[in-house]
């Protein structure tokens, strides 16, 4: 009888252009060539018919409340659209271009869904047509008319393979059952974490900020990664226990906690290298230009790190000019290409950071001896200059430098340790323990609020407000602790008219590099292998990028060896 009904209806499917149609449980008819779901319904024929009798209510069976708790059906992928949402939102309030969110992101996100068969397309051959609730329920399905719909249809694996042994959330009895409510709020989310899913590039809460990332470089915003994932630790961005913010028919317990719930902050090279990948898995094309009057290009960024850092702003020719020797600069190196494996993948502030340290291993050598005796120099010029400004002095800016950063860093540490993982919603692993769960949350609660009033009230932290600078430094402060006006003269000489180092030595940090495929690094760092005040300048821009300076050193290796390869070429022949 089904299939006599919708044969009878010859209409074109708008998404397709196939007459191929099916009923759904809820009556209304779908494509079974691209599996649209249509607005119409089957006529109902009833003989029986009652005089002077009116309709009350017509179901649109747009969704199903097959859960004890009349939660809506929800998949994955919508958990992880309603986050983006919020962290698009919240970078438009930072003052990011509005089309982000609607032009550019939600253009990823849709192309991330088609490419990974999660929606926009056929269902892949082989798999059976299944409905949209994976348990089979005898309770009527109520209609929720203002429920938003993302998805008609999502693709399910039909393998039903087990879950990893080391989940702290399943059951250890092995397979899970096949009723979401048991396992998790999710309709997908057991299918989700299967092994045979790994194929595929896997959402996750880290992709989350590499879709944002990757958003922001596309329309080339003065922001940098390691800006973006400082806004999240600060809180200013979404990210941790932001499944609290989702709709309250929504429940998320169980699996999906492994899948939503973090409890550590974004790493920058993870977030990176899921952004490379996601760019070339979306087959995207070569990302706009990065020019020099762009944000993200080196001269523009070591000018605002000069600032940030407080060294003199003489120091910014000097990287212009090692931009240009190396070849840095250039549109074709700094412009993303995804899927191109020749061309090298740019950290902008990362490459930015190591120009700096470059060079002031080349004005100061920073071998722990060098440095301190251009001080003295710079030191008895000063106490003979009354013209002009002041020499710089490497030494004094250490001090100044030395002593906000360690203030900064024991501020942030601090905050790290107080950090309150534990989200205010409640949390449980199953239905069954729900009630458990409850009762020792508000246990929690009532503990909380009698030793509050024992010990006073405890002022919450403060959230910073955003802001792209750290540190601040004011030239209209009388202390001597601003050297952006300072001069480097009273360190270099004059040869041919142009200005360069007293001292023509210069020390690598590395004679050879190491293979980036065998090892995952092009340079190794040890701290005790390096002078300390190579290691102090890295352990500040490693404060400033929230990075290792591992990561700064590998960079500056790679400078080194580029500013200066016809020399080692010399050396290795």
């Amino acid at each position: 009888m089904d299939e006599e009904e919708a044969r009878d209806f010859n209409e074109r499917c708008v998404q397709c252009s196939e007459v191929n149609w099916g009923l759904t449980d809820g009556g209304r008819f779908y494509c079974r060539t691209c599996h649209n779901v249509t607005e119409r319904t089957r006529d109902v024929v009833n003989t029986e018919v009652t005089c002077n009798a009116r309709i009350q209510t017509i179901s649109k069976g747009s969704r199903n409340r097959g859960k004890s708790e009349e939660g809506w059906e929800w998949y994955v992928c919508e958990g992880f659209q309603l986050i983006l949402k919020k962290q698009a939102e919240a970078l438009e309030a930072l003052g990011v271009c509005p089309q982000m969110k609607d032009e550019i992101l939600c253009n990823f996100w849709r192309r991330y869904l088609q490419k990974s068969q999660q929606a926009y397309c056929d269902r892949p051959a082989g798999e059976a047509v299944k409905a949209l609730s994976v348990c089979d329920s005898s309770t009527d399905m109520d209609s929720e008319p203002d429920r938003p719909s993302l998805l008609h249809l999502l693709s399910l694996s039909e393998s039903d393979g087990d879950l990893q042994t080391d989940c702290s959330f399943a059951s250890s009895s092995g397979k899970v059952s096949e009723c979401t409510s048991v396992c998790s709020g999710s309709v997908d989310g057991r299918l989700y974490l299967m092994k045979n899913r790994k194929e595929t590039l896997r959402m996750s809460m880290p992709m989350t900020l590499s879709f944002c990332y990757m958003a922001l470089l596309w329309l080339r915003e003065p922001m940098t990664l390691s800006d973006l994932l400082r806004f999240v630790v600060e809180g200013h961005i979404p990210y941790l226990n932001v499944y609290q913010d989702f709709p309250e028919k929504m429940k998320l317990y169980g699996l999906d906690l492994r899948i939503f719930c973090v409890e550590s902050w974004p790493v920058y090279e993870e977030v990176y290298s899921k952004m490379i990948e996601l760019a070339a898995f979306l087959d995207l094309p070569r990302f706009p230009d990065i020019t020099e009057s762009c944000f993200l290009h080196p001269d523009m960024l070591c000018m605002k790190y000069l600032m940030e850092v407080n060294l003199p702003d003489e120091l910014h020719n000097w990287t212009c000019r090692v931009v240009k020797k190396i070849g840095f600069g250039e549109v074709d190196f700094l412009t993303l290409t995804p899927g191109n494996k020749s061309t090298r993948k740019v950290k902008y502030d990362v490459l930015a950071a190591a120009i700096i340290v470059v060079v002031l291993k080349l004005l100061f050598l920073l071998d722990d001896h060098y440095e301190w005796l251009l001080s003295g120099f710079a030191a008895e010029k000063n106490k003979n200059n009354k013209e002009g400004g002041p020499y710089f002095e490497f030494k004094e800016w250490y001090k100044v430098i030395k002593c906000s950063l360690d203030a900064e860093q024991k501020k942030l540490d601090e905050e790290r340790a107080k950090y309150l993982w534990r989200c205010e919603k409640p949390l449980f692993y199953s239905v069954k323990k729900k009630s458990k769960v409850l009762r020792r949350r508000q246990m929690v609660v009532n503990l909380q609020n009698q030793f509050g009033k024992l010990s006073g009230p405890v002022q919450p932290a403060e959230r910073p407000n955003p802001s792209s600078f750290q540190l601040s430094w004011s030239e209209e402060n009388t202390d001597g602790t601003c050297f952006h006006g300072h001069s480097l003269k009273g360190i270099l000489q004059e040869k041919n008219g142009v200005l360069t180092t007293i001292n023509p030595d210069y020390w690598l940090c590395t004679i050879r590099l190491c293979r980036e495929k065998l090892c995952g690094h092009l340079a190794h760092y040890k701290e005790v292998d390096f002078p300390q005040s190579y290691h102090f300048v890295l352990r500040l821009f490693s404060f400033l990028l929230r990075i290792q300076p591992s990561y700064i050193h590998e960079e500056v290796c790679v400078i080194e060896h580029k500013l200066f390869n016809k020399k080692l070429s010399k050396k290795t022949k």
